[in-house]
């Protein structure tokens, strides 16, 4: 795939307002969806790091967005924002910042009805201030800002649709947003590329950048092969009846350990029926598709693979150089792909508003590059630089690989 011309970090004013509304719609079904499954209560959803009760999610993506826009902070710390929330307790409830994740099972928050009325009347606030802006880049940063947050919760959403209901009942019918396809082709092929220098994080001039992001570098890479796709779920499957994961020599030393605390002989979702393997999607079992890339592999599963198949795993810089060649053969965007880089900052970082986006995980987090088919178009980027813990198999993630 290419660039999406759309994308959010060079919207004007009457692009983000149509993209705003579409992703608090896009929210609202989401929350719809779980609502539906009885997620809306807090007391019914499972108490997992990976997961946020629903209902405070919504009010957080509103609250986020009225703190920067609205409220004009140029800051996330507390008291940075001017004037107060326009829900009473709305910094006690939702700032993310303040709030424990473990906390948040057991806030007081409004009833659906009054949380979703709060999301609407910070969303039409926006839109009339947002009619007065100049097509700038400083002035439009806290809408890029809050609608980059929002889509990302989108998709985090996504995520806890997936998690709950493969624990539960399947998603009503229909309950899917369109975003919510199936993956394409997995791997097909091998790139080999010259190396030399390229411009890693691109032009930095104008537009939004997130803030590990920058600095932009001349950075060089050496000669490298590399897939064209992303690897397949058959290609999966011969590594787990191979017994890869019984065969220790292949997983690091962390992945080993992680082994020790599961019982885990084939991705996340997977389960036998015979011969036949089947997985859990959006709690509906379905028969794997060998073709598509292999989906819900964490960090550690990856790097087996990588070992048992003679591979590895590309840098970040490697994958952002692959993009940028524009070879028509790079497929990228069906999901998010691991990376060989921790998540680290770039020479010259500086936090930007909203501090607690990067700095915070530095050093403890992977980086991911690239998309999935969750994510927007308009948020798409080469540049983006996604960033998990390695043991997380609930995203939307997968991996390709390198020659040795």
């Amino acid at each position: 795939m290419t660039v999406n011309q759309a994308s959010f970090r060079h919207a004007g004013p009457r692009e983000l307002a149509v993209a705003l509304q579409d992703a608090r719609h896009y929210t609202l079904a989401l929350f719809e969806a779980l609502a539906a499954a009885g997620y809306d209560d807090a007391a019914r959803v499972p108490r997992l790091p990976i997961v946020n009760p629903p209902l405070w999610e919504l009010g957080h993506t509103a609250w986020f967005a009225e703190w920067f826009v609205l409220r004009g902070a140029l800051d996330s710390r507390p008291g940075a924002a001017s004037g107060h929330s326009l829900l009473a307790r709305g910094d006690d409830w939702f700032d993310s910042g303040t709030v424990p994740h473990s906390a948040r099972w057991t806030l007081d928050l409004p009833p659906p009805g009054a949380v979703k009325t709060y999301c609407h009347e910070v969303l039409d606030r926006i839109l009339d201030r947002l009619a007065h802006e100049a097509d700038d880049d400083l002035a439009l940063y806290p809408y890029r800002l809050a609608l980059a947050h929002e889509d990302m919760h989108g998709e985090a959403f996504l995520y806890s649709l997936q998690t709950l209901q493969s624990r539960g009942t399947p998603a009503p019918a229909g309950a899917l947003a369109p975003r919510a396809q199936s993956t394409a082709a997995g791997r097909a092929g091998e790139i080999a590329f010259p190396g030399g220098a390229f411009m890693r994080g691109g032009d930095q001039s104008r537009g939004f950048v997130f803030d590990n992001e920058r600095n932009a570098a001349l950075v060089r890479v050496a000669p490298f092969a590399i897939d064209a796709g992303l690897v397949s779920t058959a290609a999966y499957l011969d590594f787990v009846h191979d017994g890869g994961y019984e065969r220790s020599p292949y997983w690091t030393e962390a992945g080993r350990a992680w082994l020790m605390t599961q019982e885990r002989s084939a991705p996340r979702y997977w389960a036998r029926e015979g011969e036949d393997w089947y997985t859990v999607r959006f709690g509906r079992p379905v028969a794997l598709d060998l073709a598509e890339p292999v989906r819900h592999v964490n960090l550690y599963e990856a790097q087996a693979w990588c070992a048992w198949a003679g591979r590895r795993l590309p840098t970040e810089d490697e994958w952002e150089y692959a993009v940028g060649s524009s070879q028509p053969g790079f497929a990228w965007g069906q999901l998010w792909e691991w990376t060989a880089s921790a998540f680290l900052p770039f020479a010259g970082f500086e936090a930007d508003r909203y501090r607690d986006y990067s700095a915070p995980w530095f050093g403890t987090r992977q980086t991911l590059r690239g998309a999935s088919f969750a994510t927007p178009a308009r948020l798409r980027s080469p540049h983006f630089r996604n960033f998990f813990t390695a043991e997380r198999d609930d995203i939307f993630s997968g991996f390709r690989s390198c020659a040795l």
